[in-house]
C-alpha cells in the first residue's frame, strides 16, 4: 500500500526503505533514470498526466488518514532513498498518535548486508508483527 487511508484492512504496516514525500524523493535521489520512469516524470509537469496521479498519491498528502502501526526501517548510506523518508513517516505517525518504531542503520544501504544487522533486522520485524498481529493471550484469559 502506499501508506493513504486504508479503512482498517491492515493491522500494521512495515516500510523498508520506504518512500513518504514522492516529491522530495523525486529531487533526493542520485538515480534520476528511475525516478522519471517511476514516477513518470517531474511533479511540476502539470500536463503529464501519469506523474500528476504518481505524485497526487504521495504518502505524505494523506497523513491525517493515517491510523496504521507502523515500523519504518532504513539504511543511512541508501543513497536511492534517503533515510530521511523514514524519519518523515516515522515522526508524522508519532505526530498523530499511531504507534510507530524506527529502525535507522547508519551501516547499510538500500539491502541489509552485515550479519548482526541481518539478526536485528529479523528480530525487529517479527516481534512488529508479533505486537500486532497475534491474538493478546492475557485478554483471552
Amino acid at each position: 500500500t502506499n501508506l493513504r487511508a486504508t479503512d482498517k484492512r491492515f493491522k500494521a504496516f512495515i516500510a523498508h526503505d520506504g518512500i513518504f514525500n514522492m516529491e522530495m524523493q523525486y529531487l533526493e535521489t542520485e538515480e534520476k533514470w528511475f525516478a522519471n520512469w517511476d514516477m513518470g516524470g517531474a511533479y511540476w509537469e502539470k500536463q503529464n498526466p501519469t506523474a500528476q496521479r504518481t505524485f497526487a498519491n504521495s504518502p505524505h498528502l494523506f497523513v491525517e488518514k493515517w491510523d496504521t502501526p507502523i515500523l519504518c526501517i532504513h539504511g543511512e548510506k541508501d543513497y536511492r532513498i534517503l533515510a530521511n523518508q523514514a524519519m518523515a513517516a516515522f515522526d508524522a505517525a508519532v505526530m498523530r498518535g499511531v504507534p510507530a518504531e524506527l529502525l535507522i542503520y547508519p551501516d547499510e544501504n538500500h539491502w541489509v548486508l552485515k550479519p548482526q544487522n541481518g539478526v536485528l533486522w529479523q528480530r525487529t520485524f517479527f516481534e512488529w508483527l508479533d505486537q500486532w498481529l497475534k491474538p493478546n493471550e492475557t485478554a483471552q484469559k
